[in-house]
């Protein structure tokens, strides 16, 4: 039997004519197809997988009821743009599903071999910052565990840092035991990770839910009075809200719906990625969203207190009921929410530049390495300045969903109406004028990249305006909508200008009459095929 690599290479059936220094500049193992054997992935797998993603969203209602909508009103919401989520990652995971590549040769068919870097380090970059940030929310989590196991010999350690540093020293060595506990995982890749989205998933539900009944019992299920009513009573107003609220909450999954095709690729069925989540996210986002809001809301009406954030609550509890029955079930209840925050990163932002990190450097970096690369970056970001100083800074990051929808849309609309659901794989390795199919105009699909401008430019003023620009009434209303409406905008555009100004490989398509899905068909088929007889110069020569 061939190597793992030499099967995959003839299931790609990359051009033999090409030295092997200009596949360097193209290729390695993770940009490669999947090969069957790590197609490990079934339909249940992917449940727990969005599920333990999704249910995690404790301060999303936060957000909803700090534009003015009440308590039911941020629910509903929260539910309608999470099912518009779940819609446009169905549709950006098929892709993956059929041809089994993640997000960086997606964004070469569609964005072309050179602009697709573009893209993909954009991506890369965001994970970084957003890897770094969410790392310090596991620091938070784990402070509540030292606490609860040392004590005062814990929170009494002696700060040596400026007040400039914006970190105690016991924070810092939180932060420091928090990266430790993500360093092991920076050695799997997502195929390897099924049990541990199991565990994440069983140790979630009910750390979430005991923290829940426990403010409803502490606080005999008074929220208070300021949920019940919105801050306006006027119709446009409200409507304003609600489209705010839905733009947030398409916003919290941004990232999930960019990410798809990396987590898309390992499935073992073509279905499987794409069900799952379309009933696993809506109802795991909701029902987090939902006990973070009415447990946050009775705290905080009892004990006067103004706080959104679980590890608080954590604290809250132990400077008010100090015991060692409190200590012990605080424990358990940080530790489980700290395996949370560690499977969220991993999967939101250390798969993902691991994914992009092999794509920008295959000569030298493959996922593996890129997920160490990212581990060891998270230092050089110093996310406690970040969310001590710079908050525009925060809400910069927030505008991911805005510069992401764009991408998104070009993506599902190349792929189902105007290349008809045809990949193909060798192409994705051939960043020469010879590639027919992905070179477009010097690398670059300019039809993408001028719907994507379109898509983004919409938006953008209002978004400038969240920063602190002067703008008016109407870019913030346009930015309310950031992300539905630089999805439409793009979808829209890039459709118009192919119709009258096609890409080579639109034109290719028609030319050799493709039908849906044609070429990932004839491409299963004849893997099969060469797989049971050893022999990748026969059938496998007529898919392409």
């Amino acid at each position: 039997m061939a190597s793992l690599v030499q099967r995959v290479k003839a299931m790609a059936k990359l051009p033999r004519e090409e030295e092997d220094t200009e596949r360097s500049r193209w290729i390695n193992q993770d940009l490669l197809p999947t090969p069957p054997e790590q197609q490990t992935w079934r339909w249940w797998n992917y449940v727990t997988f969005y599920w333990s993603i999704s249910f995690t969203n404790w301060t999303l209602g936060s957000t909803m009821i700090g534009i003015g909508l009440n308590w039911w009103q941020a629910i509903i919401v929260i539910f309608v743009s999470q099912c518009i989520s779940s819609v446009a990652m169905a549709f950006n995971s098929r892709a993956a599903s059929i041809y089994h590549v993640g997000f960086p040769c997606v964004a070469r068919s569609v964005f072309g071999m050179w602009g697709s870097y573009y893209f993909v380090g954009a991506r890369a970059i965001l994970a970084v910052v957003w890897y770094a940030v969410q790392m310090y929310s596991g620091a938070e989590y784990m402070y509540n565990i030292l606490r609860a196991i040392f004590g005062h010999n814990f929170t009494d350690i002696p700060n040596h840092l400026p007040a400039s540093a914006g970190i105690s020293s016991a924070l810092m060595l939180a932060f420091f035991l928090a990266w430790l506990v993500h360093l092991p995982f920076c050695h799997f890749r997502p195929y390897q990770l099924r049990r541990f989205f199991w565990f994440k998933t069983i140790v979630s539900l009910p750390a979430m839910f005991g923290l829940f009944i426990w403010a409803m019992v502490n606080t005999k299920g008074r929220i208070g009075t300021h949920l019940y009513a919105a801050s306006t009573t006027s119709s446009s107003g409200l409507a304003w809200l609600i489209l705010a609220g839905i733009n947030s909450g398409m916003g919290n999954t941004a990232t999930l719906i960019t990410n798809q095709p990396d987590y898309a690729r390992w499935a073992r069925s073509r279905g499987a990625p794409i069900w799952t989540q379309l009933i696993s996210n809506p109802i795991a986002v909701t029902l987090s969203a939902s006990l973070g809001i009415l447990s946050t809301a009775a705290v905080n009406e009892k004990y006067g207190t103004d706080i959104w954030n679980q590890w608080d609550m954590m604290n809250l509890i132990l400077d008010n009921y100090w015991s060692s029955k409190t200590r012990f079930a605080v424990f358990l209840c940080a530790f489980a929410w700290l395996v949370q925050i560690l499977g969220t990163n991993i999967a939101a932002n250390m798969i993902a530049f691991g994914a992009d990190s092999s794509m920008l450097f295959p000569s030298y970096v493959n996922m593996r390495r890129g997920q160490y690369i990212i581990e060891f970056l998270a230092w050089a970001v110093c996310p406690w300045k970040i969310l001590a100083s710079a908050t525009k800074f925060e809400t910069f990051l927030g505008g991911y969903g805005l510069f992401m929808a764009s991408v998104v849309a070009i993506m599902v609309c190349d792929y189902f109406l105007l290349s008809k659901g045809n990949m193909f794989i060798p192409a994705l390795y051939n960043g020469t004028p010879a590639n027919k199919n992905y070179y477009y105009a010097r690398g670059w699909n300019l039809q993408a990249l001028a719907a994507y401008i379109v898509g983004i430019a919409l938006p953008f003023p209002g978004f400038c305006g969240e920063l602190g620009a002067s703008v008016s009434a109407g870019a913030t209303h346009l930015v309310d909508m950031g992300w539905i409406l630089s999805f439409v905008t793009s979808f829209v555009v890039y459709y118009a200008l192919c119709s009258v100004w096609p890409t080579q490989n639109q034109r290719y398509v028609r030319e050799q009459g493709y039908a849906f899905e044609q070429v990932g068909n004839d491409l299963v088929e004849s893997f099969e095929y060469d797989v049971a007889t050893e022999d990748h110069t026969t059938k496998a020569d007529k898919v392409y």
